[in-house]
C-alpha cells in the first residue's frame, strides 16, 4: 500500500512540475506551404528547404508563375503585360505563348528526388518526413499566365483546402515568384462564401490564420487582388535578412563572413556532398535553369560582361569567379520559420536569422529590419551557414556518429516577475555528440524594455535574472541563451526566453 501512495504522490509532484511556468515549454511547428517559380535562386532555396523539413510542418510545394516564368497553355494562346523583363534592357518582344519556362519543367520534383537518395541517411540525423509524403504534397499551381487568377488549379486547390481547414494557429503560405496561386485561392474562398451568413466570420478567422511570406509581388495580384480584398491579411513582403542570400550577397556581408560564400566553402561543404549538393547552383557550374535562356548566362565562367551582351545574354548583375556563391534570393521568407530556438515565427518583432519589424516612428506601420542596418541584430551567418553545411553532410553520412548535430537546450519560455525580483532560470544544455559546449546568455533587444539587463552567471545554463527596478509593468524582455558545441564545423542552438513584468 505504501508504495501506492508513494508512486501516487511522485506522480502528482510531476504534474505540478509540469504546469509550473519554469519548467520547457513545447513549441509547436510552423505549417508551412511553399510556392516558387523556376529560378535558379528558387531551386537552391528549395535545396536548403528540404534539409529544414523536421523543422516545420510542410504542407506544400507548388510549382507557381510570375512576371519572370510562365508557362502558357500550350494552345497558342499569347499574352503579354507591359513593363516585363520582355521589354526592358533593350528587349522588345510583343505577346509570346509562353516566357522562360521549360515545357517539361520538374525542378520540385527533381529535388524531391535527389532528396529520396538522400532520405536514408537524413532520416538517422532527424525526423524527416518520407519521401513519398514529400511527393505527395507536390501541386502544380496557376503557371500558364503572368499573374492570371482565373481559373483554380491543383495548387490553388491545396491552398484552399488549408486555409479553410480547422487547424489551430498561423498557416505561413510562402510566393518566391508570383501570388497567383495564393490569390485564386483566396478568391476562389470569396467567391464560394460572399453573401452567406457565415462570410465574415469566415473572412476574419482566415485573416487572423494566413500569413504570406513574400519575395516581393512579383506579378502584381498582390497589389490587384489580395491586399484590396484582404486587408488584413498577415504579410511579411521583404527582400533581404539578417543573413544575406540573394544575388551579390558575398558583396554585402563583413570581411569576416566572405569566407561562407566562397568557392573553396562551397566546394567543401555543399557542391560536392551528393545528389542535394550536386544540384546547387554556383557560379560557372555550367548550368541553365531553361535552354538558351538569356537572362541566365550564370554558368559560364570566364566571361567579361561585355563579351557575354555580345553572345546574346542580358547581362543585369557582373559576373563573378568560378564557384562562388550565386543565390538563394528566397530562402529569407523561411529563415525566421526554422527551428533553431529562437521562435521568430510566433512574433513579427522578436527577430532571428530572417530579420525583424519594429515600429516607425509614426507608431502605426513597421518595417522589416535587415541585419546589416540593425544595431540589436548579432552576425548570424556562421551559424546559419555552418548549420546548413552539417545538415548538407547529413545528407550522405549514413551513421550517427560520423555527423555533428545541434546542441540541445532545455529551459522554461516564459517567466514573470516585479521590478527588482530575482528569477531562477532552470535551464539545461546537453549535447548529443558530447561535444564541449560553450553556453552565453544576452539580451535581444526587442522586447519592450530598451534598458539593459543580463543573468547572473552568463555562461552558466541555470541561472537568476534581476528584473531591472525601472522596468515597468506590462513590460518585456527578451533573454536568449546560445550554446554552441566544439564540433566540425560548430553548430549553434538558441533559446528564447521571454520575461514579463508585472
Amino acid at each position: 500500500m505504501k508504495s501506492i501512495f508513494y508512486l501516487l504522490a511522485c506522480c502528482f509532484a510531476l504534474a505540478l512540475i509540469a504546469c509550473t511556468p519554469d519548467t520547457d515549454q513545447q513549441v509547436e511547428k510552423p505549417r508551412v506551404i511553399i510556392t516558387c517559380d523556376p529560378e535558379l535562386d528558387d531551386l537552391n532555396s528549395l535545396i536548403r528547404l528540404v534539409l529544414y523539413a523536421p523543422d516545420m510542418q510542410l504542407e506544400g510545394l507548388v510549382y507557381a508563375s510570375s512576371q519572370y516564368h510562365w508557362k502558357g497553355d500550350g494552345k497558342g494562346t499569347k499574352w503579354f503585360v507591359d513593363g516585363r523583363e520582355y521589354t526592358r534592357n533593350g528587349l522588345n518582344y510583343g505577346p509570346m505563348e509562353s516566357w522562360r519556362w521549360d515545357p517539361n519543367e520538374r525542378f520540385i520534383d527533381d529535388v524531391v528526388d535527389a532528396y529520396t537518395v538522400c532520405y536514408p541517411n537524413l532520416k538517422v540525423h532527424a525526423d524527416y518526413p518520407t519521401p513519398e509524403y514529400m511527393r505527395s504534397i507536390i501541386r502544380i499551381g496557376n503557371i500558364e499566365f503572368d499573374g492570371d487568377i482565373s481559373k483554380d488549379s491543383p495548387g490553388s486547390d491545396l491552398i484552399k483546402e488549408k486555409i479553410l481547414d480547422d487547424v489551430p494557429g498561423k498557416l505561413f503560405i510562402t510566393a518566391w515568384g508570383g501570388c497567383s496561386t495564393i490569390a485564386r485561392a483566396l478568391k476562389s474562398i470569396h467567391d464560394e462564401y460572399e453573401g452567406k451568413a457565415e462570410w465574415t466570420a469566415l473572412k476574419e478567422k482566415i485573416q487572423q490564420k494566413v500569413y504570406l511570406c513574400m519575395s516581393g509581388d512579383q506579378d502584381d495580384t498582390f497589389a490587384k487582388y489580395i491586399k484590396p480584398n484582404w486587408p488584413e491579411i498577415g504579410v511579411l513582403n521583404i527582400r533581404g535578412g539578417t543573413v544575406p542570400l540573394a544575388y551579390g550577397a558575398q558583396n554585402r556581408v563583413s570581411e569576416a563572413d566572405k569566407v561562407f560564400y566562397s568557392a573553396e566553402w562551397l566546394a567543401e561543404n555543399i557542391s560536392s556532398r551528393g545528389p542535394l549538393g550536386g544540384m546547387y547552383r554556383i557560379w560557372g557550374d555550367g548550368k541553365q535553369m531553361v535552354k538558351d535562356d538569356i537572362m541566365d548566362y550564370f554558368g559560364l565562367s570566364g566571361y567579361s560582361a561585355d563579351e557575354l551582351r555580345q553572345m546574346g545574354y542580358v547581362v543585369w548583375m557582373p559576373p563573378q569567379p568560378k564557384g562562388v556563391f550565386l543565390a538563394e534570393g528566397d530562402t529569407f521568407t523561411y529563415l525566421n520559420l526554422l527551428g533553431n530556438g529562437l521562435r521568430a515565427y510566433e512574433d513579427d518583432s522578436y527577430g532571428g536569422w530572417g530579420g525583424r519589424k519594429q515600429p516607425n516612428t509614426d507608431g502605426q506601420t513597421s518595417t522589416f529590419v535587415l541585419g546589416a542596418t540593425d544595431p540589436v541584430m548579432p552576425d548570424f551567418v556562421p551559424a546559419a551557414q555552418n548549420d546548413f553545411a552539417e545538415r548538407m553532410h547529413w545528407s550522405v553520412t549514413p551513421r550517427f556518429e560520423d555527423a555533428n548535430h545541434q546542441p540541445i537546450i532545455k529551459a522554461p519560455l516564459s517567466l514573470k516577475g516585479k521590478p527588482g525580483e530575482t528569477l531562477t532560470i532552470k535551464a539545461k544544455v546537453t549535447d548529443p555528440d558530447n561535444d564541449v559546449l560553450n553556453i552565453k546568455w544576452w539580451q535581444f533587444k526587442v522586447g519592450s524594455y530598451t534598458g539593459e539587463a543580463s543573468v547572473a552567471n552568463p555562461s552558466e545554463a541555470a541561472t537568476t535574472f534581476t528584473i531591472p527596478a525601472d522596468a515597468q509593468p506590462g513590460q518585456t524582455i527578451h533573454l536568449i541563451l546560445e550554446a554552441t558545441d566544439q564540433g566540425t564545423p560548430a553548430l549553434t542552438h538558441y533559446h528564447r526566453l521571454i520575461v514579463s513584468v508585472v
